[in-house]
């Protein structure tokens, strides 16, 4: 039987075979009662945020099939009832508390845990049950629509106010709804903002200016409200007859020349560990960890409705703990494998995310062609590794695909849609920071700025970083008829100096060469980084937004690695004053020459929304390329067969030899 979208093939970690393996759900339940049983534990606290500790690269390199593994859990406790919090690494190994550290979340420059989904809930009881949200509804003539009201829980930002600084705030934003089952972001309700103390459970104050309409166009975009589905679309099958290329060993996958982990926590989600590509009879490093740790979505509207607005939905939110459960046919085609994975809830019980990470084959085109003098034509097909998970929060949904390809290049490709954030205003009037996009419905600029994570290891640790741009030399002695151009590397020796921006005119890219290996040319073996063009920060540097996000407003930084600096933008960006993160880390200027060097590329669409994007947006794709220059002595996909496997019958139909 050939294989179609049939049920796709499932890893569920059960157990730890290697030091990288994602938790398990006893894990999970082992570190919760080793913190029950040391005293920890009371009827108050809760668990925002729960991670796998990795070790160290050297324990992870010395290790053999076998050998005995410590496991250790980061919890983050917050106790709700007083808003004191703590980081307590245990050992699930051991059945101890390795450390336990009180987080200061009342001295600047701040700083709270991640969202509960409890708290979600929390807010929106306590903004209903205000006397001052119900007295704001009645005034704009709204009270008969108080039971379907959705009030929203958003991150706060950070504005050194008295009465938020070293709180656990949380702002809430009313939307109406027709009914229980309404789209919640159709019907802003703007100018109300309520400001919310969850660790009291009040409000702080109301904000509640102006008397814009609520727009009354439907948000609606379900199959039964659009109405009948065309039936113009004749259908495509995906069939692999022999299965899948890649074999798949727990969390270890073989996919042709390429090996590596598949990880998933519950703060970035989706992480590949250990990426090398086979070299004749060599793996050779290429990635020792791969990951999208933080992204900030900051707002370019002055009204106080959104001013404060600029989301990190990895350090706030927790991108991994808002996984999808991935449907094939729908979010995958193909023949699947699928890795469950399991995350902790609010009350540290383990959480299975069932088929969160989809991995399947694509055929991608012609990879390589050439017609000769003769008429002879020879052509192989391209086909890719896809890698991913998708994740939601609130009204945004993000996909992140990973793809790696037959020539060595692996792509990210981060695909944005869901509904777009939408305020309210006075039909056919004009904004200059929100167009409207659907009668009375306006819909704010603003940016969605991944940055991910390369811990690149070129074939080895030891790595250099250099700039290449291709320039123009002016005409004269090196150039004596004005059409020479030239391509000039530059090395960035410390950290201070790798702080970068794209330049698409000098078709820019960062290459990370070897320090120790050359190729058959005598060159460096290196990766590079080619950049898509995109804006930096738009928020200027003087804002509270630029502080927090500092990370964003460089398409690059290099770091020397180190092993606490994971996430951009710091460990708790919530409610933070900013300067955590890259800045912090880079002001002490390491020097990169031979070093482990980690590289952090931001990237991400700016968005001005168009009535196209309602009432759901298409996907909006944005990404990176990362690619081996010199790294191979040549072409890694000539033993390619002629057709690739891509269709059935007599192959050889893709070697046309003319008579």
């Amino acid at each position: 039987m050939p294989h179609t979208s049939g049920p796709g093939r499932v890893s569920e970690p059960r157990e730890v075979r290697h030091p990288l393996d994602p938790l398990t759900a006893e894990e999970i339940r082992v570190g919760y009662a080793v913190l029950a049983a040391a005293g920890k534990l009371t009827e108050s606290v809760r668990f925002p945020q729960v991670l796998p500790v990795e070790p160290d690269k050297a324990t992870v390199a010395a290790f053999g099939d076998g050998d005995p593994i410590e496991r250790r859990i980061m919890f983050t406790l917050l106790d709700t009832a007083t808003g004191k919090s703590t980081e307590a690494v245990v050992s699930v190994t051991r059945n101890e508390i390795v450390s336990w550290t009180p987080l200061r979340t009342d001295e600047y420059p701040y700083g709270q845990p991640q969202y509960l989904f409890e708290e979600y809930e929390r807010a929106e009881a306590i903004a209903k049950a205000s006397p001052e949200w119900r007295a704001a509804m009645t005034r704009r003539g709204l009270s008969d629509r108080i039971e379907h009201a959705f009030c929203s829980p958003l991150a706060p930002g950070f504005h050194g106010r008295d009465d938020e600084a070293g709180r656990r705030i949380i702002r809430s934003l009313t939307f109406l709804r027709d009914d229980e089952n309404d789209s919640p972001w159709a019907h802003p309700v703007e100018g109300l903002i309520v400001h919310i103390d969850l660790t009291e459970r009040r409000v702080i104050r109301i904000e509640d200016e102006g008397d814009v309409p609520v727009p009354k166009a439907p948000g609606r975009y379900d199959a039964a409200s659009v109405g009948p589905a065309r039936t113009s679309l004749k259908q495509v099958e995906i069939t692999q007859p022999d299965g899948p290329s890649f074999h798949v060993d727990g969390a270890a996958v073989t996919w042709e020349n390429w090996k590596f982990r598949v990880g998933f926590n519950a703060r970035e989600g989706l992480v590949l560990h250990q990426l090398s590509f086979r070299d004749g009879d060599e793996d050779r490093p290429v990635l020792y960890r791969a990951s999208v740790p933080e992204m900030v979505v900051p707002y370019g509207d002055t009204s106080p409705t959104r001013f404060w607005i600029s989301y990190f939905d990895a350090g706030e939110y927790l991108l991994g703990k808002n996984a999808n459960p991935l449907e094939l046919g729908c979010d995958c085609l193909g023949v699947i494998h699928y890795f469950d994975a399991f995350v902790a809830d609010d009350r540290g019980n383990p959480v299975k995310i069932p088929q969160v990470v989809c991995m399947h084959e694509e055929d991608y085109g012609i990879l390589w062609k050439h017609t000769d003098l003769d008429g002879n034509a020879e052509v192989r097909r391209s086909r890719r590794l896809v890698i991913s998970y998708f994740s939601t929060v609130g009204n945004y949904d993000y996909g992140f695909f990973w793809y790696l390809y037959l020539d060595g290049s692996i792509e990210l490709e981060a695909k944005a849609t869901g509904i777009v954030f939408a305020g309210a205003g006075h039909p056919g009037s004009a904004n200059p920071h929100a167009p409207e996009i659907a009668p009375g419905v306006f819909a704010p600029v603003h940016q969605h700025l991944f940055c991910a994570r390369l811990d690149a290891d070129v074939d080895g640790t030891r790595n250099d970083l250099y700039e290449v741009d291709v320039v123009g030399i002016p005409t004269g002695p090196d150039n004596p008829h004005g059409n020479a151009f030239t391509w000039r590397p530059r090395q960035l020796h410390r950290e201070q100096e790798a702080q970068r921006l794209a330049d698409p005119s000098t078709a820019r890219v960062w290459e990370v060469r070897s320090a120790e290996r050359t190729n058959r040319v005598g060159q460096p073996t290196a990766y590079q980084l080619v950049p898509r063009a995109s804006a930096t920060l738009l928020a200027q540097p003087d804002s509270t937004v630029h502080a927090r996000a500092t990370f964003a407003s460089k398409h690059l930084w290099a770091t020397r690695y180190h092993p606490g600096e994971r996430y951009p933008a710091g460990d708790y960006p919530n409610a933070h004053a900013g300067g955590a993160g890259l800045p912090a880390w880079t002001a002490a200027d390491r020097d990169l020459d031979g070093a482990d060097v980690v590289l952090w590329h931001v990237f991400g669409p700016t968005h001005v929304p168009r009535p196209e994007d309602w009432p759901i947006m298409p996907v909006d794709y944005s990404g990176f390329l990362f690619r081996p220059y010199g790294f191979l002595d040549q072409n890694p996909a000539l033993d390619l067969p002629a057709g690739n496997g891509a269709t059935a019958g007599n192959d050889d139909h893709c070697h046309h030899h003319d008579h």
